[in-house]
């Protein structure tokens, strides 16, 4: 790449999910000043089919979500946070294809990035445009992962950090947040009620906005793991993607970076994307399925990463599962406990509730015929299992206790 190159001019500007109003770079700063909906950045594929290529990526040794630059919106001279984020691994799982009849089954790790989970991506580039714009705060709103990557990233470049988030949280997940140094704010309220106090704390005080469903740029981050699966499986793409969705920013910058992919002509054909929510935050699933239309509902799931009740990406997300034919489904709260240790059993990658249910959500669509036998899917696993404990505890009972005495281990019959 040439060092006079900045890629913010393979930006071409912003268009509106919701009324399709066009924007230049300059115009815009989050959302769409007409009717308030979520912006998709848009991109001159010529130009950046000018810059870079499959061979050149090839060669590049930065295994980050920084290789593919040309296609982030970032100035070419912004510095980068110093934390290895993505190229996390792509796991086959030979026994799950051959218990499920299928294909093949790969996991992609996403626990494995700097704070554990998805969430770096999108945090990661949300620090780089911080910078960019000069703030010394960043703030957004999380039910637990995006808090700690944003506190983590930010703790990486001396940056403060304010993070809201629902006094429900897991404790894990809040210690995370604190160790980085980050001012927590525990509200005593729903997910979507910790947005609006985030949102309007942020315009009150000048902080940088980081918010999934309203900063542009999160989805933007999210893409790179579809352009990590895309190039991991040699351009090969799968046949299917399935991830849980909570604001369904994840599904939605997954469909991102496949139709990115595409416009380049680096792959052929585009992967159905599946959407998993629990039962008692179902409201995409519901719209999926139904008329299109998403109607609020009070969350209520043991999974807090997908507990949203009002998806502030749901548009997006919608448009991802319905144009890419992947549809969505839904799994009880037992389900996805049960998917846990099933999932950790049959392939050593320990998910959190939120990541187990695109395994729930696989195992009944291979169930109810909808997957089919010569199927290649793609698991995401979104976030590590140690950020929620006792969850993980509920789904495999008490350990052996005994004395230390050998006789008694022999009549355990281990």
């Amino acid at each position: 790449m040439n060092s006079d190159l900045n890629f913010m001019n393979n930006v071409t500007g912003f268009k509106c999910f919701e009324c399709a109003r066009m924007f230049t770079v300059d115009e815009v700063k989050y959302v769409c000043p007409e009717c308030g909906g979520n912006l998709d950045v848009r991109y001159d594929y010529e130009r950046i089919n000018q810059q870079f290529s499959k061979a050149s990526l090839a060669a590049d040794r930065n295994f980050t979500i920084w290789r593919y630059r040309p296609l982030l919106p970032i100035e070419e001279s912004s510095p980068l946070p110093p934390l290895s984020v993505g190229w996390t691994p792509l796991y086959d799982a030979p026994r799950l294809a051959a218990e499920f009849g299928v294909r093949q089954v790969l996991v992609k790790d996403d626990g494995r990035n700097p704070t554990a989970s998805f969430k770096d991506r999108p945090s990661a580039l949300a620090v780089v445009k911080a910078m960019e714009a000069g703030a010394t705060v960043a703030t957004t709103a999380s039910s637990g992962n995006a808090g700690a990557a944003l506190a983590g990233i930010c703790a990486s470049v001396g940056m403060k950090s304010v993070i809201f988030v629902p006094a429900t949280t897991p404790a894990a997940k809040v210690a995370q947040l604190q160790i980085y140094g980050a001012t927590v704010v525990l509200v005593e309220g729903s997910y979507e009620q910790a947005c609006e106090l985030c949102l309007a704390a942020s315009e009150r005080f000048g902080w940088y906005q980081r918010t999934t469903g309203y900063n542009a740029f999160t989805a933007e981050g999210k893409k790179t793991a579809a352009f990590e699966i895309a190039e991991q499986l040699h351009w090969q793409v799968p046949d299917r993607v399935i991830v849980g969705v909570g604001d369904g920013n994840i599904i939605g910058g997954l469909w991102k970076g496949f139709c990115d992919l595409r416009q380049l002509g680096w792959i052929d054909r585009l992967p159905k994307l599946t959407g998993v929510q629990a039962d008692g935050a179902a409201p995409l699933v519901a719209a999926v399925n139904g008329d299109g239309v998403i109607r609020p509902v009070v969350g209520q799931t043991i999974a807090d990463g997908i507990n949203v009740g009002d998806p502030r990406d749901g548009t997006r997300a919608m448009r991802a599962m319905r144009d890419s034919g992947g549809g969505a489904v839904a799994v009880s709260d037992e389900e996805i406990i049960a998917a846990i240790p099933r999932l950790a059993r049959a392939t050593g990658v320990f998910a959190e509730p939120g990541a187990a249910a695109a395994f729930a959500g696989f195992v009944k669509l291979r169930e109810q015929g909808v997957i089919q036998s010569d199927e290649r899917v793609v698991l995401i696993s979104t976030g590590s299992g140690l950020k929620d404990i006792n969850t993980a505890r509920r789904s495999v009972g008490e350990p052996l206790r005994i004395q230390p005495d050998v006789a008694e281990l022999n009549k355990l019959k281990v």
